[in-house]
């Protein structure tokens, strides 16, 4: 699939001017136009798409180097491109032919610690988990937990709004973003939110931003809410029969009002794939598991655990155990992170993101297996079962001619059955450009058009992540 990258490519001698004022206005800004070094930042974790070659990639150190770049860029008509850590897997931080790529990966400090308001002031470059390693060592929690997050960027977090294994009690990024520093299209600095818990002052800039996908403006800096750091979490994995019968735990689970930390799901094809790398002992005859988490303190998890577990029963778990220790549940947890790259073993792998009304996962798991089938595609599936969220992972010999055309077919089905269930083509990967020509078909083309009047408000010449989202 090639990614459509917005306008045409620059002439080569307004790439030329553009690089030449580069030099002048920031000497200090290290630059990268060596095309081995250009090639490293194509494309993201969607290498499957066919993405442009940066013109240059910038690596700024501060905000005031971002501002310079966007206005030199603005002045000369190139398109940029924000990136973080480039984990992200819908193609939203790949490159554009001609265009400049702005890696924020050089500004990586927490810049401020608030205990008292329990938030922490960070730059995007930021690893989520060495913020969470850091705020623990405080004694404080940082929630939003995406599978990637040993390696993905608190930038690239809040460019998709990222999910996660913990958002079925702790929500999202956005539910953990208190104020934003932003880099407008034309090089201008704005903030907005603050440290306030409760703020309607105007407009909600800031959950505008988040999950934007840099087509409004630049992050710079975040003021993000924290935690009080919650004890050990219990683990425990049910196993099943069927799919359906998983989907219908999840369900009871929902509708006892249960709100587990955690509450994840691999299907047979995706447990036998961690189990041979990690040779775990879990059980591969089963069509299904869950792993699910408490972090309540001690009685309280015993006490949600203990009706999590009468739920699987219910809905017919043919097994139920427990993680003996901290160290077991870290083990299967880890494992649960790695469920991509255990896929990855077996081909290629087009990894998808939908999801639907919590109480629709079995439907939903039904209409996958459908389409697998209709398609004749190998696939495995996993995901944040408790908030609706499954990642179907369509899977290729290495050397498979018809992957592409599979893919497209198998995942224009899987978009339709989630629409059809009240659902969503991305419930965090972001619409990028590999999602784009199905955003209308889930919000309607009168909702896509006010989207389009933001964007041109905010980015009127156009430069801003051109042809992502819209």
């Amino acid at each position: 699939m090639t990614i459509a990258s917005g306008p045409p490519a620059p002439s080569a001698a307004a790439q030329s001017a553009f690089l030449e004022a580069i030099g002048r206005a920031l000497p200090e800004v290290r630059l990268l136009t060596d095309p081995v070094d250009r090639e490293g930042y194509r494309n993201d974790e969607t290498a499957y798409l066919h993405a442009g070659l940066p013109l240059a990639v910038a690596l700024p150190a501060s905000t005031a180097e971002v501002a310079g770049l966007v206005r030199v860029a603005a002045e000369h008509r190139i398109p940029v491109v924000p990136r973080g850590a480039g984990t992200g897997l819908s193609g939203g931080a790949a490159g554009i032919e001609g265009g400049l790529t702005i890696a924020l990966t050089r500004m990586d400090r927490i810049l401020e610690l608030d205990r008292e308001n329990l938030c922490v002031v960070v730059q995007p470059g930021i690893i989520n988990a060495e913020l969470k390693r850091a705020m623990a060592a405080e004694g404080l929690f940082y929630a939003p937990d995406p599978a990637s997050y040993e390696i993905c960027s608190i930038g690239g977090n809040l460019g998709t709004n990222a999910g996660g294994l913990c958002c079925i009690k702790y929500g999202q990024t956005r539910e953990s973003v208190l104020g934003l520093e932003v880099v407008l299209a034309d090089g201008s600095v704005i903030r907005t939110g603050g440290r306030n818990v409760k703020d309607v002052a105007g407009y909600a800039l800031t959950h505008l931003f988040v999950g934007s996908q840099g087509t409004l403006g630049i992050i710079t800096e975040a003021t993000l809410r924290l935690r009080p750091l919650p004890p050990p979490r219990s683990t425990m994995l049910a196993f099943f029969a069927s799919l359906e019968a998983a989907g219908d735990a999840v369900a009871r689970m929902t509708a006892a009002g249960l709100v587990p930390v955690t509450l994840e799901l691999m299907d047979r094809a995706t447990i036998a794939a961690v189990d041979d790398w990690h040779q775990l002992g879990l059980d591969r005859d089963a069509e299904a598991m869950l792993m699910i988490e408490s972090d309540l303190p001690a009685a309280g998890a015993a006490a949600e655990i203990e009706a999590a577990g009468a739920a699987c029963e219910a809905a017919g778990a043919t097994s139920i155990v427990q993680a003996a220790d901290a160290t077991e549940a870290d083990w299967l947890r880890q494992a649960r992170r790695l469920a991509l790259r255990a896929l990855e073993r077996q081909g290629t792998v087009r990894m998808e993101d939908v999801g639907v009304p919590r109480a629709r996962v079995p439907q939903l798991l039904r209409a996958i297996e459908a389409i697998a089938d209709r398609h004749g595609v190998r696939c495995a599936t996993f995901g944040h079962a408790g908030d609706g969220n499954l990642h179907p992972n369509f899977i290729f010999e290495r050397d498979d001619a018809r992957a592409e055309e599979l893919t497209e077919a198998a995942r224009a089905d899987l978009y339709r059955a989630a629409l059809d269930l009240g659902g969503t083509i991305t419930a965090e990967h972001g619409i990028g450009a590999s999602r784009r020509e199905f955003l209308p078909a889930q919000v309607g083309e009168g909702t896509v058009e006010v989207m389009r009047r933001i964007k041109s408000a905010l980015d009127p010449l156009g430069i801003l992540n051109p042809g992502r989202v819209l």
